[in-house]
């Protein structure tokens, strides 16, 4: 039996459905949204509370490395004409808002900000703020802003880097409520304010905006089968290097065998081997 490779076209039709229940709180329409600035500078204004906040550049997908641990790609991040730096992370699940990440997305900011040679204080104030799918904290509020203190007197510390919950399952009648309202639309015509419906009509509605949605949802698919491949080969290579390994070859010579550092077969042979599937 002949398998027929599925062309773009035919997964175009697919996309096309899933284009029409996206809504704020799904990553890809998110990402596309906070790449226009008037955008980004208006949600940042009502979370910010703040209708004076400008926005002087935004950018989606911005990798942030750790020469020595774990590298983070933020969602969005945005500096402010005042030169506060902002992160905005849409949150579906409680696991990818938990506490220590916010705290390591501010430690990876720090990092990436500061040249060579500055003084710390040359760090800018800085947000992160996670926008969840509900009450992650649990505090039943419909936005959270913490801080760090001093215990003994209640003081601020002031290190100048804040952290902000907003729960999008709030929709009371304020500002934040009818913005975290319009989250969760699936059509501009339901959405409350102008700003945002626009950008929803324009690439969930227009053609153009429809078919670059399509364009950016096969990227997607494009780069998860490159990564399926990558952790393939890795898996396959780390499978060879134990094996060697227990046959007594030494780690150089494995290393030059699987064209690999050093450093990296030790890695992978502390690594415990998990059995594969059948």
């Amino acid at each position: 039996m002949s398998y027929k490779m599925e062309t773009f076209e035919e997964r175009k039709v697919r996309y096309i459905e899933k284009i029409k229940n996206l809504t704020m709180m799904s990553d890809i329409l998110a990402r596309n949204v906070l790449k226009d600035r008037e955008c980004c500078e208006y949600i940042l204004r009502i979370i910010m509370n703040d209708s004076m906040l400008t926005v002087l550049d935004n950018q989606v997908q911005v990798d942030y490395k750790n020469l020595h641990g774990r590298s983070a790609v933020l969602d969005c991040v945005a500096k402010s004409g005042d030169g506060r730096l902002f992160n905005v992370e849409i949150q579906q699940e409680n696991e990818g808002a938990i506490p220590k990440r916010a705290r390591y997305h501010l430690g990876l900011m720090d990092m990436n900000v500061l040249n060579p040679g500055e003084f710390f204080d040359k760090l800018p104030e800085t947000y992160i703020i996670f926008v969840t799918q509900d009450d992650t904290l649990g505090y039943r509020l419909p936005i959270a802003h913490v801080d760090r203190i001093i215990k003994e007197n209640g003081a601020e510390f002031g290190d100048e880097a804040h952290i902000i919950y907003v729960d999008s399952s709030k929709h009371e009648d304020t500002e934040l409520g009818r913005l975290m309202h319009d989250f969760h639309c699936k059509a501009a015509s339901d959405m409350q304010d102008g700003v945002l419906a626009k950008r929803i009509f324009e690439l969930k509605e227009s053609e153009k905006g429809v078919e670059y949605m399509c364009k950016e949802m096969e990227e997607i698919r494009s780069e998860g089968i490159a990564v399926g491949r990558e952790e393939g080969r890795m898996e396959d290579k780390m499978e060879t290097a134990n094996n060697l390994y227990k046959m007594g070859m030494p780690l150089e010579q494995i290393a030059q065998a699987l064209n690999a550092d050093v450093s990296m077969v030790q890695e992978w042979i502390a690594e415990p081997q998990l059995p594969k599937e059948q």
